[in-house]
């Protein structure tokens, strides 16, 4: 995709939402982490009815511990692998206290070294926490950079770094949800719904899915 083609591309997720914001609900940069390290290969919405009574009392990293491992299970057992995640939470909790006051530090790399906290993870929670001008390159990201063209690439790494070099200076900061949103509500794994897509003559997939009979019949 060209270089107008890029802009025009963001420019119009922009003036549709002008201020996305993640789906996931937290209260601090800290349970943040924790919502988002109990996300992975699980859905935003079972993640959040699973921490919205958890997060009313257990908001720091000291108060996780003081649950303990099968008080966070009792909370998180609808999640898939609730069993690792919970030991994860709980050991990256400890660390938050011993290496960083109890903080979550605003760099990739001590992120990352947080058990179960991978790159995608820490990308989250930079730009979300942090306003950093980091991409999470989830399934749906992966999938709309390569369909429409916007950043193909092999391997999530890829495609977030093509991102990172072709997303214009104005829409960084957003990019990472337009593109996730995007990807979650039209242009979707099975069934991608192009005939309501606002980028259907800038996107390269084809062939196109029509509209279904019904949205067809009443037009």
């Amino acid at each position: 995709m060209k270089r107008d083609a890029i802009f025009e591309f963001y420019r119009r997720l922009a003036d549709q939402d002008p201020s996305p914001e993640t789906e996931l609900e937290y209260v601090n940069p800290y349970t943040l982490l924790v919502a988002v390290a109990l996300s992975a290969q699980a859905t935003d919405v079972s993640v959040n009815k699973a921490t919205r009574a958890l997060f009313e009392t257990v908001r720091t990293p000291q108060a996780m511990v003081e649950l303990g491992e099968e008080g966070l299970k009792a909370h998180i057992k609808a999640i898939g692998l609730f069993n690792t995640k919970a030991r994860n939470v709980i050991a990256l909790s400890e660390q938050l206290i011993a290496h960083h006051g109890g903080n979550v530090p605003r760099d990739r790399a001590a992120l990352e070294s947080l058990p179960g906290v991978g790159r995608k993870t820490a990308n989250v929670v930079l730009n979300v926490a942090f306003g950093e001008e980091t991409i999470a390159v989830d399934t749906h990201i992966f999938r709309v950079s390569n369909r429409t063209g916007l950043a193909p690439g092999k391997d999530v790494l890829a495609v977030e770094l093509k991102l990172e070099k072709v997303t214009p200076r104005p829409f960084r900061s957003h990019a990472h949800h337009w593109l996730i949103l995007h990807g979650r509500y039209v242009c979707k794994a099975r069934k991608p719904e192009c005939w309501r897509c606002i980028e259907i003559d800038l996107c390269r997939y084809e062939p196109k899915t029509p509209p279904p009979k019904s949205v067809a019949q009443s037009g």
